[in-house]
């Protein structure tokens, strides 16, 4: 009998359980913790702040584990492609992450990823992540792949939590349709 089936879906189940995000996101409801933090777009350093950007309209927050790796770089890339579906909405986008912080501003320029189109911004420790219940439970120094629409009034209006990068981007977009009623 080979046992080489069997040892690699045991290596496919402990690595989901090690990259498992936590559970406990904020719900529907629950008031989004205030942040600022370093950010950069398109290369540029400035300081990302959620309350300036609340009273431009809603955001849409999603926390990914590290820059420059295969996940989180397809996600940003997804994210990168519907930007003007999110600002057709009226909302605006960031992102944020605890991994990899030192790359974040190429991250926010290459084409590949972010492509200039939204800013990302740093949590080093996941001190944000941690405050919207979005780290990793096997490494809590890292956000997980959760994603957030946040209304206008500072509340969770959508809440997405998923390792799978690709289906982030349609459920936040259905959540803005959802909150305007459309």
């Amino acid at each position: 009998m080979n046992p080489l089936p069997k040892l690699a879906a045991c290596g496919v189940a402990l690595s989901l359980l090690f990259a498992a995000p936590a559970v406990a996101a904020l719900k529907p409801g629950d008031r989004a913790p205030g942040f600022s933090a370093p950010a950069y777009l398109a290369g540029h350093a400035f300081n990302y702040d959620l309350a300036t950007a609340l009273a431009k309209g809603p955001v849409v927050l999603y926390f990914f584990p590290a820059a420059h790796t295969p996940g989180c770089n397809l996600e940003a890339h997804l994210f990168s492609e519907a930007v003007d579906d999110f600002g057709a909405r009226g909302a605006s986008l960031i992102g944020v992450t605890a991994g990899n912080t030192d790359e974040l501003a190429a991250f926010s320029q290459e084409t590949e990823h972010c492509g200039g189109k939204f800013p990302v911004a740093a949590d080093p420790g996941a001190k944000i992540a941690a405050g919207y219940d979005a780290v990793l439970d096997k490494k809590p120094e890292w956000s997980s792949r959760t994603s957030y629409v946040i209304a206008t009034d500072g509340t969770i209006a959508a809440v997405h939590s998923e390792m799978d990068p690709s289906h982030h981007v349609k459920a936040m977009l259905d959540a803005l349709d959802a909150l305007s009623g459309g």
